[in-house]
């Protein structure tokens, strides 16, 4: 019921269009796809965070109000997320993925044209029922069309991207608002996004293991196993946790940093995003430690990093703060390649619905990453948020512990 023959796999490889083979002489093509792919969607998913302190004098609205923009398209991703995955086990790996990328430009354009914070909340959140279609299936391709032993690898190459994508987002979006108007970015942004799109359907080569889920039965039949295996349910509540850490801490620290004795405008806290670079750096080596060392012990480290990186950020200096975000972040990173990559691993089958309900789980967990620490910051300010956020990491070990399986 979940999968068909051998004999007739080649006519549906067929439906996928694409540019060249999915051998080993196009594996570079394949990273740098994978690469441009994760960079032009995450360019727009985090992109208000620098400016939530001037939104909030523009609108004159609450911090938990002016954050909506940031949890309006996070939890759109997380609605969106297991019905994608459907279509995409039904229509194919690369259509889905570049129709969505398309999708996804014209409500980032729409979002500049803006009158008040309500509008702009619902231009974020139509940009996040796009994003699904992207990165749930590029996981499940690269689950099914990486070699054996290069999972983890590729994982991280994709992941890379969307950290140059995420700090692209933020810095471009501090720079216009500082030397130009906020509306700007969703211009700049929507054209990212547009070349992003085009270079995703010229480079990516097509599947060739994709397996058609036939009718919707099967499709649901796949979502009903998915809910049922331990190591998927571990690993999606550890999705859960990693987005949602990582979220609540980049989203308050803009308040903390624009407050005194920091004092910091939109430009400087767009640049402080700078340190998702050092991710960039230090994600393809992760994905290398993960083939080699397991899920666990990648994790256990990972965790271990955003312990301590966040601890750094309660010094009231601001070079030790960058250090401890660029630590937490680089644990982040790490953490979202191992649990990514373990989706694939513990799905078996019908990969792209797997990948969807993680996504779902991940980018839930940033929605409320984005509207539960303010809760603790209206009682002790950045200090709650902290204490919030390391408790959480707690839950991260314990669920790999018991349930991940190297």
């Amino acid at each position: 019921m979940l999968g068909i023959s051998e004999a007739r796999r080649p006519a549906l490889e067929t439906a996928e269009s694409g540019t060249g083979e999915n051998t080993a002489g196009s594996r570079l093509g394949v990273h740098i796809a994978l690469f441009v792919t994760g960079c032009a969607t995450f360019v727009n998913l985090y992109v208000t965070q620098p400016l939530l302190p001037q939104f909030r004098e523009i609108f004159h609205a609450s911090e938990l109000m002016v954050s909506l923009t940031v949890s309006a398209p996070v939890l759109a991703v997380a609605l969106a997320a297991p019905l994608v995955g459907l279509l995409a086990d039904a229509l194919g790996r690369k259509r889905v993925i570049v129709a969505a990328m398309l999708g996804l430009f014209l409500p980032t354009l729409l979002a500049a044209t803006a009158t008040d914070l309500h509008q702009l909340i619902f231009w974020r959140f139509l940009q996040g029922l796009f994003i699904p279609g992207i990165i749930a299936v590029a996981m499940a391709y690269i689950s099914e069309e990486s070699p054996r032993g290069t999972v983890g690898s590729t994982m991280a190459t994709y992941v890379t991207g969307t950290v140059v994508g995420g700090f692209s987002g933020r810095f471009i979006a501090g720079l216009c608002a500082t030397h130009y108007d906020w509306r700007l970015t969703f211009i700049v942004i929507g054209a990212i996004t547009l070349a992003g799109s085009l270079a995703t359907w010229w480079l990516l080569p097509r599947s060739m293991k994709f397996v058609r889920q036939i009718g919707t039965t099967a499709s649901l039949a796949s979502l009903r196993l998915h809910l049922k295996n331990p190591q998927l349910l571990a690993t999606y509540a550890i999705g859960f946790n990693v987005l949602f850490c990582q979220v609540g801490s980049f989203t308050y620290i803009n308040f903390y940093l624009a407050d005194k004795p920091f004092l910091l405008g939109p430009a400087a806290l767009g640049a402080i995003f700078t340190v998702y670079l050092i991710g960039a750096v230090i994600t393809p080596v992760s994905g290398v430690i993960l083939d080699r060392i397991g899920y666990r012990r990648t994790l256990r480290i990972a965790v271990g990093m955003i312990v301590a990186g966040i601890l750094l950020t309660l010094i009231r200096s601001l070079p030790v703060i960058i250090a401890g975000l660029t630590l937490a972040s680089t644990g982040v990173f790490a953490c979202q390649a191992a649990a990514s990559s373990y989706v694939g691993k513990a799905a078996g089958r019908a990969r792209s619905s797997a990948a969807g309900l993680y996504v779902a789980f991940y980018y839930c967990g940033g929605g409320f990453g984005s509207i539960l620490p303010g809760l603790f910051w209206s009682q002790a300010g950045w200090v709650g948020c902290v204490a919030f956020i390391l408790c959480m990491q707690a839950v991260i070990l314990v669920l790999a512990g018991i349930s991940w399986k190297d």
